[in-house]
């Protein structure tokens, strides 16, 4: 028998975006709502600055790739873990993407090209407005995914370099690498 998930946030936010189609789920104690990534920030700010919410902590914030997963529907998605301090609870939110160009490795734009001319099925509004700490993890998402945040201060790769050509956690990213060990200049101490 299907049992019903409560949460102390599903009705604020069912009241405060009737016209909004979200989605719940629930995985050991932990609920999900799916928004749409058109929705994503107003969604956060309702959530932080809601009086009888205060969803004012973003723990968490990663990225997902489906590519070959049973049943999945979406190639990402964005994971975002929040935690309300003054209430002591827990709520995920997660935003579904697809691509639209292809996403083979070595076609990666260099990080001043990537918010003209990325991948628009790729393309989420950042929330550093809401919660500041957000732009170091969207920025590490970016740079591993290729998932590009609309709206961000800072938007360029944060653990590896800017025409590195790739997104090492896509699952069609070789296991081997494309050549970059191969190819990367080694610095000497005489060098240097």
């Amino acid at each position: 028998m299907p049992r019903t998930i409560t949460h102390p946030a599903l009705a604020p936010l069912k009241a405060r975006f009737p016209e909004i189609k979200l989605q719940v789920g629930e995985f050991r104690d932990m609920v999900t709502v799916v928004v749409p990534r058109e929705s994503i920030r107003e969604v956060a700010q309702f959530l932080r600055d809601e009086p009888a919410l205060q969803y004012n902590m973003l723990a968490e914030l990663n990225g997902v790739d489906y590519l070959g997963f049973p049943g999945a529907r979406h190639r990402f998605a964005i994971n975002y873990g929040l935690t309300s301090i003054p209430y002591n609870n827990r709520l995920w939110l997660k935003v579904f993407l697809d691509p639209t160009m292809e996403t083979t490795p070595k076609t990666a734009l260099r990080d001043d090209e990537v918010l003209e001319k990325g991948d628009p099925g790729l393309k989420v509004e950042s929330v550093t407005a809401v919660w500041p700490g957000a732009e170091w993890m969207e920025r590490e998402v970016y740079d591993m995914y290729g998932l590009i945040f609309t709206n961000h201060p800072d938007l360029r790769r944060i653990l590896t370099w800017s025409d590195f050509g790739s997104y090492p956690l896509r699952k069609d990213y070789p296991l081997r690498g494309v050549g970059e060990r191969e190819n990367y200049k080694i610095v000497t101490r005489d060098s240097a």
